[in-house]
Order: structure tokens, then C-alpha cells, then sequence
């Protein structure tokens, strides 16, 4: 990471270089996955931020990275399939150009620290499919009944509007207790 931030400034045709080498790889691998009926929809994963911010500037962002994301949604959206977004951290000064510019049809990763989940439906529901968000932190740590209680209210909460699934967070680590993820499944099978 520290290298590639010192590449952006030191030398930024290298960087373009490097970022389009592995964009036509990632394209190539969507176009070819794209064709399995067996496939309903695409997941893009690129973790583009920590809990304050985004790892690169928005401007950089902009620059380097959104182009081929734009083409991996094309690419995908050109199959008539929809493409989810998996991306960690703070991403609220992007959120927009998510949208907006890159058009993903889906958000995956959503952490009570940056924005939780009930919030981030609040504010982007009506644009984007929410999915996820249970933080992590609250599954592996809360009792099962707060855990069903928060699923319940966010299905709740979703089931006239839609563009929501149920889920973690994040990945589930073996870490996390069995009975606080069966807690948070059987909110959504009891509905």
C-alpha cells in the first residue's frame, strides 16, 4: 500500500500502467464468469477504505481505480445481471460515484463504527441495494436475543422497500459463536 501511494506521486504512469494491466485481467475474468447461467449476479471485491476514510484520495480514486470499475459494471450489466460491490471502510466521500458513475447495483460491507447499516438504508435504499451490514463486531459479541432483535427490525424495517438482504457485515470468521450467527439467520427464517 505504502508503495503504491508513493508510485501515485513518484511516478503516476507507472501506477496507470499497473492499474490497467490487472482492469483488463479483472475484465477478462467477469466477461468469461458473465456467461454461466449458473451465475445470477457478480461480486466486485476491492477494499477501498479504513474506518476514517478512503485508502486512496476520492481524486485518485477517480483517477485509477473508478475507470475499470466502470468497465467491470458494463461488462457485467452488458449480460443483463446485476453487480454487487464488497468494499470495506469508510466510503461516504464516494458513495456517490458508486451510484451514480459506476452504477453497482449492490453494497456489501457495512461497519457500526462508520455508518450502520440502519442508517446507511435510511440514506441510500432508494439507490442501491443495501446488503448486509450486522456489524461483525455486534454478532461476535452480543447476546443471540439482541442479535435476532436487530435482524428482525432491519428486515422489518426493509420489507416494504426491499433492496435489502440479510447478513453479516462481513465474511462470518469461525471466531463468530455458532448460536449468534444461527440468531441472525432465524430472524430472517421466521419472517
Amino acid at each position: 500500500y505504502d508503495n503504491l501511494c508513493f508510485m501515485i506521486y513518484d511516478n503516476p504512469q507507472l501506477a496507470e500502467d499497473i492499474f490497467e494491466a490487472v482492469g483488463t485481467r479483472l475484465i477478462r475474468y467477469y466477461e468469461l464468469s458473465a456467461k454461466f447461467d449458473t451465475v445470477g449476479a457478480l461480486i466486485s471485491n476491492d477494499d477501498w477504505g479504513f474506518n476514517t476514510q478512503t485508502l486512496l484520495s476520492p481524486d485518485d480514486l477517480r483517477r485509477y481505480v473508478f475507470p475499470w470499475h466502470k468497465k467491470i459494471v458494463e461488462t457485467i450489466h452488458a449480460t443483463e445481471k446485476p453487480v454487487i460491490l464488497h468494499s470495506c471502510g469508510n466510503l461516504v466521500s464516494v458513495m456517490d460515484d458508486i451510484i451514480d458513475d459506476l452504477k453497482y447495483d449492490g453494497k456489501h460491507s457495512y461497519q457500526d463504527n462508520i455508518v450502520p447499516v440502519e442508517d446507511e438504508y435510511e440514506k441510500l435504499g432508494s439507490r442501491i441495494a443495501i446488503l448486509g451490514g450486522i456489524d461483525l463486531d455486534f454478532v461476535c459479541r452480543a447476546k443471540p436475543e439482541e442479535i435476532k432483535r436487530r435482524s428482525k427490525d432491519m428486515l422489518k424495517r426493509t420489507e416494504k422497500r426491499g433492496a435489502y438482504a440479510l447478513g453479516t457485515g462481513n465474511s462470518v470468521p469461525d471466531y463468530v459463536p455458532d448460536e449468534n450467527y444461527f440468531a441472525m439467520i432465524s430472524a430472517a427464517l421466521e419472517e
